[in-house]
C-alpha cells in the first residue's frame, strides 16, 4: 500500500496524533513570545535629555530623565538620541536569524531527519533566549538574538511540516491553520504576561520557560513517517505507523508499503537547493512561491506598522495585533477545502481582497483614534493577508515532494523575511505622498494574487513523495486510474444497495 493508504489504516488524525499536535501547537505559543520580545523588553518610554558640562574637561554630555518607571532594554542602557537605532537593529538582527535559519535548517532536515535538526534548534533556542534575560550588555544582548532567530526560524520551519506529516493529508489545512492560530493567540499572551511582568530580565525569563517544558515532551516525539518513507527506510515507516495504530486504539496492523521508484535511499544523494533550480516542474513553482510568500510578509507587516500608529495602551495594542488574526483562521477552513474554491482559488482570493482594501483605504482618510473610516479598510486588508499567510503554509507543503519539502519551505520563507526587512521602509514612503505606502501594498497583493493562479490545485489529489513522482507522467495516469476505479466501485455499491 502506498503512505496515504497505510494512514487511512492507522487513522489519519487519532488520539495519539491528537496528542502530539497538541505539544506541536502550544509550542507556537512559544515562539510567538520569542518573535514579539523586543516589542516589550525595547519599549521606549517618554523621557528628558539636559545638556551637561563636565567638570574636567568642559565636554558637553546629556543627562537623560525617564518619565516613567519602565523596565526596559532602553532605561538600562540608555538607547536613546543617538542610540536609538540599536532597539531597531536588535528586532532586524532577530528576524536576519531567521532567515539565514529558515535556509538552514530546512535541507539539513530533509538530509539528516526531522526529528533531530527539531530538537537541536529547540534546544540551543532555549539556551540563547535564556542568554537575552541574562545579557551584561547590549552587544551581547543583540547578539543573543541574532542566534535566537536563527534557531527559532529553523525549529519553527521543522515544527510546522512534523504538525503536517505526522497526520493524513486530509487533515492538512486543520493542522496547518491550527497552527496559526496559537501563533496569534501566543501574541495575546504575551502581552498579557508583559503586563503582569514589567521588569524586562524577568519577562524574558519566564517568556522562556514554557518552553523548557515542552521540549521534554518533544523529546518522545517520533521521528516523521512520511520523510522516513521518503528515504527508502520503508521498515522504520512501518513501526512508526504500526505504533500510531496502537495509540490510537486500532490494535496491530499489518502494513506493507509500496517500495518507492527513487534513487533517494537510506545511502544515496538526497535532493537539495539545487534541484529547485534545476527541475523543471520545482522552478516554476518555486519562483511563484517567493513572490508570494514575499508578498504576504511585505503587505502584513506593513498594515501592521500602519496601523500601529495610535497612541494607547502598548500592551493592549500588542494583544489586539494578535486577535485581529483569528477571524481569518475559521474562514480559511471552511473555504480550503470546498471544491468551488480549494487552495489556489482561495490564496488568490484572499491576496486580491487584501490589495482592493488597500487600494479603497486610500479614498477614505484614517484618523488616529477613530475605529472607522480607513483604518477599518487597512484592518480588513490585514485579516485578508493573514488568510492568505495561513493557507500559504499549508498549499506549499503540498506543492512540494516530500523529499524536498523542507528545503523548498526553507526558501520560500527566506523570501517572506525579505519582505519583513523591507516592511518597515514602505510606511516611509508617505513622506513622498501620502498615498504611496497603500498604493504598494495594493500592487504587491494584486500582483502577488494573480500570479497564484498559475499553480496548480492540489485539493484532492496525492501527495508526491518523490522527484520522480512529481514529474513522472505515467504516475499521473495511474493516479487518475485509481481515482476512477474508486469512483466506479463506489457508484456500483451504491447501486447494489438501491437494488436490494
Amino acid at each position: 500500500m502506498d503512505l496515504e493508504e497505510a494512514f487511512q489504516v492507522v487513522g489519519e488524525f487519532g488520539r495519539h496524533q491528537k496528542m502530539m499536535m497538541s505539544v506541536l501547537v502550544l509550542l507556537q505559543i512559544y515562539m510567538a513570545c520569542q518573535s514579539m520580545l523586543i516589542v516589550l523588553v525595547g519599549a521606549v518610554p517618554e523621557f528628558h535629555a539636559e545638556p551637561v558640562t563636565e567638570s574636567g574637561g568642559g565636554d558637553l554630555t546629556q543627562s537623560v530623565t525617564f518619565m516613567d518607571d519602565v523596565s526596559s532594554i532602553v532605561t538600562e542602557w540608555y538607547l536613546v538620541n543617538q542610540q536609538a537605532y540599536k532597539v531597531s537593529l536588535a528586532g532586524s538582527l532577530f528576524f536576519a536569524g531567521v532567515l539565514v535559519g529558515n535556509v538552514l535548517f530546512g535541507p539539513l532536515s530533509d538530509k539528516i531527519g526531522r526529528k533531530p535538526v527539531f530538537l537541536t534548534g529547540l534546544f540551543f533556542e532555549l539556551l540563547f533566549a535564556y542568554g537575552s534575560a541574562l545579557a551584561p550588555n547590549y552587544e551581547l544582548f543583540a547578539l543573543s538574538r541574532l542566534l535566537v532567530g536563527m534557531m527559532n526560524g529553523g525549529m519553527a520551519l521543522v515544527c510546522f511540516i512534523l504538525s503536517q506529516e505526522y497526520v493524513g493529508k486530509s487533515y492538512w489545512a486543520l493542522t496547518g491553520t491550527l497552527t496559526n492560530m496559537t501563533f496569534a493567540v501566543g501574541i495575546a499572551l504575551f502581552a498579557l504576561l508583559g503586563y503582569c511582568i514589567r521588569s524586562w530580565r524577568n519577562l524574558a525569563t519566564a517568556a522562556n520557560c514554557p518552553g523548557v517544558l515542552l521540549f521534554l515532551f518533544c523529546i518522545i516525539l517520533p521521528e516523521s513517517p512520511r520523510w522516513l518513507y521518503s528515504r527508502g527506510r520503508s521498515a522504520q515507516a512501518e513501526r512508526v505507523l504500526q505504533n500510531f495504530a496502537v495509540r490510537n486504539g486500532r490494535g496491530r496492523v499489518a502494513l506493507k508499503l509500496r517500495r518507492l521508484p527513487s534513487s533517494t535511499g537510506p545511502d544515496g544523494p538526497s535532493p537539495g537547493l539545487l534541484q529547485l533550480a534545476t527541475h523543471p516542474v520545482l522552478r516554476g513553482r518555486t519562483l511563484v512561491l517567493m513572490f508570494v510568500w514575499y508578498a504576504c510578509s511585505l503587505v502584513y507587516y506593513g498594515l501592521t506598522m500602519n496601523a500601529s500608529e495610535e497612541k494607547g495602551n502598548l500592551y493592549l495594542s500588542v494583544a489586539m495585533y494578535g486577535l485581529v488574526e483569528l477571524p481569518a483562521y475559521p474562514l480559511c477552513i471552511y473555504v480550503i477545502n470546498k471544491p468551488w474554491c480549494g487552495r489556489r482559488r482561495s490564496l488568490s482570493g484572499f491576496l486580491i481582497l487584501a490589495g482592493l482594501f488597500c487600494l479603497f483605504s486610500m479614498a477614505v482618510p484614517i484618523h488616529t483614534g477613530s475605529v472607522g473610516g480607513g483604518s477599518v479598510l487597512a484592518l480588513l486588508g490585514k485579516l485578508m493577508v493573514s488568510a492568505a499567510f495561513n493557507i500559504v503554509y499549508v498549499y506549499t507543503s503540498e506543492l512540494y515532494p516530500t523529499i524536498i519539502r523542507n528545503a523548498g519551505l526553507g526558501v520560500c520563507s527566506m523570501s517572506c523575511r525579505v519582505g519583513g526587512i523591507l516592511a518597515p521602509f514602505v510606511p516611509s514612503m508617505r513622506v513622498v505622498h501620502v498615498s504611496l505606502p497603500f498604493m504598494v501594498f495594493c500592487l504587491i497583493g494584486v500582483s502577488a494574487g494573480t500570479l497564484g493562479l498559475l499553480l496548480p490545485e492540489t485539493l484532492n489529489k496525492p501527495v508526491a513523495e518523490t522527484l520522480e513522482e512529481l514529474s513522472a507522467p505515467a504516475y499521473q495516469r495511474v493516479l487518475e486510474t485509481q481515482v476512477r476505479l474508486l469512483e466506479d466501485e463506489h457508484v456500483s455499491k451504491h447501486r447494489g444497495s438501491e437494488c436490494k
